[in-house]
């Protein structure tokens, strides 16, 4: 089965609350995949997207494509809640100075089945 990816977007996000504390020039970059994972987003997959997550400065998160909840990436109790069933569309945001690095991290990394050798 093959996986569909589509690369990050940058979007104009404009300034919130009247700042923009340097969020790579204002702009909200995002991205979508498949999940494939043969049982949806569970423990693991979970563990493994929280941590990639984490290792990134940028704000980040997610939600399946039929969810109206956007949920912070970096909480893995939020991303295993997600509870997204195999074949979901994953969109992911990110704000920050590494946000395009991170999502497109990220997308890899679903779309690869989250692979034991992840970072």
């Amino acid at each position: 089965m093959t996986s569909e990816s589509r690369k990050p977007n940058a979007q104009e996000n404009g300034q919130q609350n009247g700042q923009d504390a340097g969020h790579s020039n204002g702009q909200v970059i995002t991205g979508s995949v498949r999940l494939v994972h043969a049982a949806g987003m569970h423990a693991r997959p979970a563990v493994k997207l929280t941590k990639l997550a984490k290792k990134f400065q940028a704000q980040i998160s997610i939600r399946a494509s039929d969810a109206a909840e956007w949920i912070n990436a970096k909480s893995i109790a939020k991303v295993m809640a997600l509870r997204a069933a195999r074949d979901s569309i994953i969109e992911i945001k990110a704000s920050g100075k590494d946000a395009e690095g991170a999502v497109a991290a990220l997308v890899d990394l679903v779309a690869a089945d989250f692979p034991d050798n992840a970072p």
